[in-house]
C-alpha cells in the first residue's frame, strides 16, 4: 500500500529532527565542560545556554502538544539565556530530555493530526506548520552549536559532513554504491 503524503511528511520530519540532534551531539561531544560554557562575547550565548533554550522550547512546545498552548505557563524563556548548567553532563541531560519529548510526540502523531490547529502564544497554526516552524528554529540553533564548536576547536574539530577538500573522494565512494 502506498503511503500518503502526510505519512511521508511525518517520517521525513522525524528523520530531519533526528539528523539535527545527531549533528548537535557530534559537535558537543568534541567539547569539554569549560568549552560548552564559553560565551564568545556579551551579545552571544554559550553552547550551554543555547541548549538550555532548545530544551526549554522543546519541553514547552511538545508537552501536551495537541491539547495545550505551546508556550506553557511554567516555562521561563528569559532564564534560558541567563542560567547555565554546572557542567556538560547536566547540559546533555537537558538536551536529551528535550529531544525525547519532541521525538516521542512526533512518533505518536497520526497523519490526520497534521491538519489540526494548535496554538503557540495564542497563534493558531496547523500541526504541519508547527512542525515546520520548529524544524527551522532548531536547525538554526544546531547550526550555532556547530559553528561555535568549530571555532573553539579550530583544526582539531572533527568534521560532521564532507571534509574540506574531500568532495571528490566522497562522491567517488557514494557513486560506487547502489542507489538507496
Amino acid at each position: 500500500m502506498m503511503k500518503s503524503n502526510d505519512e511521508i511528511f511525518l517520517e521525513s520530519a522525524i528523520k530531519l529532527f533526528r539528523n539535527y540532534k545527531k549533528l548537535g551531539e557530534g559537535a558537543m561531544v568534541q567539547l569539554n565542560d569549560a568549552e560548552v560554557l564559553l560565551q564568545p562575547n556579551d551579545a552571544s550565548n554559550s553552547i550551554a545556554l543555547i541548549v538550555h533554550h532548545l530544551s526549554g522550547n522543546m519541553l514547552s512546545r511538545w508537552t501536551d502538544f495537541l491539547t495545550t498552548d505551546g508556550e506553557k505557563s511554567w516555562r521561563n524563556r528569559e532564564s534560558e539565556f541567563g542560567e547555565s548548567y554546572p557542567n556538560k553532563a547536566a547540559m546533555m541531560g537537558a538536551w536529551e530530555k528535550g529531544w525525547s519529548c519532541l521525538l516521542s510526540t512526533l512518533e505518536n502523531l497520526n497523519p490526520e493530526d497534521l491538519s489540526k490547529i494548535i496554538y503557540i502564544r495564542n497563534e493558531g497554526q496547523t500541526v504541519l506548520e508547527a512542525i515546520q516552524r520548529q524544524l527551522a528554529h532548531y536547525s538554526s540553533h544546531v547550526g550555532q552549536i556547530m559553528f561555535q564548536a568549530k571555532a573553539i576547536k579550530g583544526n582539531d574539530f572533527k568534521s560532521l559532513s564532507i571534509v574540506k577538500g574531500g568532495s571528490d573522494s566522497f562522491n567517488k565512494e557514494k557513486f560506487s554504491q547502489k542507489k538507496s
